[in-house]
């Protein structure tokens, strides 16, 4: 096997789920509330065996003192993939920050933003790699 492949396939994950994403657009089509995107997705891909967590509470600290504040990230997979669902005209700069915040709050290594707009299905995908820092990934 050589590299692009290799490479292609440690990361076919984030191809298959886009292919159950892009179903679930293809279906529903823009214009519905992310949380109708969230359930569809949720169900079809826990029907492809994936473990999928909904609405994933994620406490906020100030060192070893949880603040009166939280998140929910939107759909947890396989323990180390988070799903950050838009249901807007353009995914922006701070979609990709709310993403990256919570890979670097749980250090999760995958991430990825999935917008259902009218432009038609978006998805990016990232790895957070142990120092912190986190990458765009392109499958080829």
């Amino acid at each position: 096997m050589n590299l692009v492949e290799e490479h292609n396939k440690k990361y076919s994950f984030f191809r298959e789920i886009t292919g159950v994403a892009m179903k679930v657009y293809n279906k529903y089509r823009p214009g519905l509330m992310e949380s109708a995107y969230e359930a569809a997705l949720k169900y079809l891909l826990e029907q492809q065996g994936y473990k999928v967590e909904r609405q994933v509470y994620l406490p906020i600290y100030w060192e070893d003192v949880q603040l009166d504040q939280n998140y929910r990230m939107d759909l947890v997979v396989n323990d180390n993939i988070i799903l950050e669902l838009k249901a807007v005209s353009f995914a922006d700069k701070e979609h990709r920050k709310q993403l990256f915040n919570y890979m670097n709050l749980t250090h999760m290594p995958y991430g990825m933003l999935i917008n259902f707009g009218p432009q038609g299905l978006f998805s990016e995908w990232y790895e957070r790699d142990s120092d912190g820092e986190i990458e765009k990934i392109r499958l080829f």
